[in-house]
Order: C-alpha cells, then sequence, then structure tokens
C-alpha cells in the first residue's frame, strides 16, 4: 500500500500549535473505536525544528480550514491558506469497464448503461470531477468469470485502477483460479456472487474453498449477496482470516427507476454484520437507493446506522458506475459525500479512499 507522505507547514503562520491540538481532541471525541489509541498528539507535531511541524496529510485540510474560518469570522478572508493545500485523496470502491458487444470478445447479456465504457470514457469521467482512482470490478453480466477487457484496461492505466474479478464457486479448479489471480498484476481481490438469481448447480460446495483460498493468498473477497446478508455473516463466522466485503450495502438495488418503496428495508440485517471484524462495506451505488433528487439527503439517517456500526475504518464510498446511469451523472455519484454535513472532514477522507486503500493494500497515484 502506498503510504501518503507527511506534510510540512510553517507554524507561525498557521498556529498549528493551537490548531493541531483542537484537532487531536475532535478526532479524540469523533473516533471512540478502534484507532482511537493511535491517535496521539506526537502523530501531529513530530519534529519542531526552525518553526516548522510535520502533520500527517489527513489532517491539512482541516487545520486550514480552521484557521481560514476563524479568519472570516474576524473580517479577514482565509482564501490564502487554502490556496494550494492537497486534497484528499478520492477512490471509487466499484466502477466497471466494458467494450461494445464484438465475435471477438461477445457479451453473455446486457448490463444497465451505455453501449460501451472503455477504460478512456472511465478515467475521463473520473477526471472531470478529481476521482484518482478506483477498484475496476469485471462486469459478470456482460463477462462472467473472464477478467480480459478489465486486464486490457489496468495494462493502459496501471496508476489509476485496480483490478477484482468474479470467480466461478462451482469450477473445479477454482482454487488455482484464485492463485493464479493472485499472482496477476494488479489484482487486489476477488469476487463471489451468491444472492440467489447468480448461483448454479455445484456453486455452494465451493464456496468454502474460495474463501480459504482466499485467505491463503491474502485476497478481500467482495460479496454480492443482496437477500444472503445471513448467509454471509455464517461465511464470516466460518472463516474469520477471510475478509469479506459487503457489495453495494448488502442491499438489493435497482437497474432503472423506481427506486423501491423501502430500499433499506434489509438494513438491520446488515447492521447484525458489524460484530465481525473480518467483514467491511461498500457504501456503492447508495445514491440509487434514494427517493428525493440530487444531492439524495434521504440516505444520510440510514448511511450513519451504517457507519456508527462498523466504524469508518470498514466503510468505503463507491458508485457502482455505469450500473447507476439510470439514475444520476457520475458527478451526481461523488458530490453528495464531499458536500454531506453528517460526516466530519476527517470520516470524509476515510470513507471516500484511506479505508478502501488499508483494506485492499492499494493506492493510485494522486492527480
Amino acid at each position: 500500500m502506498q503510504q501518503r507522505p507527511h506534510l510540512i507547514a510553517d507554524a507561525r503562520l498557521l498556529d498549528l500549535d493551537d490548531l493541531g491540538a483542537q484537532h487531536v481532541e475532535q478526532l479524540r471525541r469523533e473516533r471512540p473505536r478502534n484507532d482511537l489509541a493511535e491517535i496521539k498528539d506526537a502523530d501531529f507535531v513530530e519534529s519542531f525544528r526552525h518553526g516548522l511541524f510535520t502533520i500527517p496529510f489527513i489532517m491539512w485540510q482541516g487545520i486550514l480550514h480552521d484557521r481560514a474560518r476563524a479568519d472570516n469570522q474576524r473580517g479577514r478572508s482565509g482564501a490564502n491558506y487554502l490556496e494550494g493545500a492537497p486534497t484528499m485523496l478520492t477512490i471509487d470502491a466499484q466502477v466497471h469497464a466494458y467494450e461494445r458487444d464484438h465475435a471477438g470478445r461477445p457479451w453473455v447479456a446486457k448490463l444497465h448503461g451505455p453501449d460501451e465504457v472503455t477504460g478512456q470514457d472511465m478515467v475521463a469521467a473520473m477526471d472531470a470531477v478529481g476521482v484518482d482512482g478506483a477498484l475496476l470490478v469485471s462486469p459478470w453480466t456482460m463477462y462472467r468469470y473472464d477478467a480480459g477487457y478489465a486486464l486490457e484496461v489496468y495494462r493502459d492505466y496501471p496508476d489509476r485502477f485496480a483490478l477484482i474479478k468474479p470467480v466461478d464457486p462451482a469450477d473445479p479448479g477454482v482454487a488455482d483460479t484464485v492463485a493464479d489471480w493472485a499472482d496477476t498484476d494488479g489484482a487486489v481481490a476477488i469476487r463471489l456472487m451468491i444472492a440467489d438469481e447468480f448461483m448454479s448447480a455445484g456453486s455452494e460446495a465451493g464456496i468454502d474453498l474460495v474463501l480459504k483460498s482466499a485467505a491463503g493468498h491474502g485476497l478481500p473477497v467482495n460479496i454480492l449477496c443482496w437477500g444472503q446478508l445471513a448467509r454471509a455473516k455464517e461465511l464470516a463466522a466460518r472463516h474469520p482470516d477471510t475478509l469479506l466485503v459487503i457489495d453495494h450495502l448488502g442491499l438489493k438495488q435497482p437497474f432503472e427507476p423506481p427506486v423501491p418503496d423501502a430500499p433499506f428495508s434489509d438494513l438491520q440485517n446488515l447492521l447484525e454484520l458489524a460484530d465481525h471484524q473480518n467483514i467491511a462495506v461498500k457504501i456503492s451505488g447508495a445514491c440509487t437507493l434514494s427517493r428525493e433528487p440530487y444531492p439524495y439527503n434521504d440516505i444520510w439517517d440510514p448511511l450513519c446506522r451504517i457507519f456508527d456500526a462498523f466504524g469508518f475504518g470498514r466503510c468505503m464510498w463507491g458508485t457502482d458506475w455505469t450500473r447507476a446511469v439510470e439514475f444520476l451523472t457520475y458527478s451526481q455519484g461523488v458530490e453528495p459525500f464531499r458536500l454531506s454535513d453528517r460526516i466530519s472532514d476527517v470520516d470524509r477522507a476515510a470513507l471516500m479512499g484511506q479505508s478502501l486503500a488499508k483494506i485492499y493494500k492499494w493506492s493510485p497515484v494522486k492527480r
């Protein structure tokens, strides 16, 4: 995993001795679980030489915004503090890319969306809204277990994408498939489709083998499991050394309007998985569950219940582009999470990139 460097700031200009201490206390209040023990003053002020402090990347924005806010309250402009400041790393937890249907790589079935979304198209969409990278999930609907096109995209854009491939638990050679994928450049995880409509004869017996093999190779396993959250809970208990990532909040999401009357009706079954520390959740496609127009404010109460249960260290934002095209633009899948005041800037940075980088041990090149 690529580590973010520490950044140097002039304490004499930014009053970091005061503002840094404020952020330490803010974090201690907001992050009561898991990483609390790691939050120490030394993380924010590592050295003091000639008026310079060394501070971590994730605190930079908050400190500058605090200084700008304080200056504005005093009737002075704080814009210069924000000018040129680094922005948080933004990583989309799930996107798809695919070619037009053609004889050389025919589709098995049609996916909701444009006739094609090439790797170049996906990069252009990300660049337009400042998304640094994404997990490129080979689309099962079109290509089933063939990740050939995703591999082509990765060869063209190795600094923007990491790869996830669906595997077939009914395949007697699935353990070898997992081993080969683990040795593939750009590969960071595999995917299991255990919702009823994706299971085939013989799939059941291979699921445990897939999970055991993935753990042996250090690969997280993404699980599409709407309607099967109780099954995911059983699998997590049976395979405590395997990291399971629940796709799309574990909820069935629509491919086209209308949104269901109660899109979060199965939420409690997801929350019951939180006690298993080997489960993380993709907050992917969440905007397609909204019954309100942009910026989809009605999704935040259920999302905050997920954040409270799992902690931001196990939650990862994503768009599930291009499945979501009937509901919103790519930008509309990004901006509500950047702009919402329901989460702090520190937690936003975790949700929109940092947690993913830790879970998948991968990070794109900052744009």
